[in-house]
């Protein structure tokens, strides 16, 4: 499992600070449709997913869920500014498929952080990146149209559309499934 998250990791981390990866990082599966973090609590973990995909979701003021994030495999994923602040956050974290992931406290972290400068480096890169993916992700959904962002979707992560639900997909990109339906059709019809 570890294998995958050895790829991501920058050319100068060595031997021992990959026996700390695999120190301090908890293999873990988790079947399809298992919230494994919850909302009005504080994050337990950072998740690096091996495979499977993830999301992030809130209630809206009408109890509708608003899907904010879906992760791609591999990469990182949690409700990060609760998770580094270990403050209650108002998302769920859930399995949307079978997942395998490894899963660090945000303690052990801290101490993986301290005891490897590289790893402490590659930290900061995840970090500085998931800044860069939301601020991004806000700009798409105030500019873009939903069409535009549906394209935008296909091009770029093609995984999803083949993984994901339609209505996550539909909640992700900001629209009603009655909508992503009609684009859909209308983009199908094109070709």
């Amino acid at each position: 499992m570890f294998e995958k998250l050895f790829k991501l990791l920058p050319p100068n981390v060595k031997p021992d600070d990959k026996g700390l990866c695999e120190q301090y990082f908890e293999p873990i599966l988790f079947p399809k449709n298992r919230i494994i973090e919850e909302d009005g609590k504080i994050p337990k973990y950072l998740y690096f997913v091996v495979s499977g995909y993830v999301r992030l979701f809130h209630y809206n003021e009408n109890g509708e869920e608003v899907t904010t994030h879906i992760n791609c495999p591999p990469g990182f994923i949690t409700s990060y500014f609760n998770f580094i602040n270990q403050t209650k956050s108002n998302e769920n974290l859930e399995c949307v498929t079978d997942c395998e992931l490894l899963r660090i406290t945000k303690e052990n972290l801290d101490i993986l952080t301290e005891k490897s400068e590289a790893f402490k480096d590659f930290s900061i890169l995840v970090y500085q990146q998931s800044l860069t993916y939301n601020e991004n992700r806000s700009k798409e959904l105030a500019t873009l149209t939903a069409e535009e962002r549906y394209r935008r979707l296909m091009k770029t992560y093609p995984q999803l559309l083949q993984n994901i639900p339609l209505q996550y997909i539909a909640s992700f990109l900001g629209m009603n499934p009655k909508s992503l339906s009609r684009i859909r059709k209308e983009i199908a019809s094109q070709h």
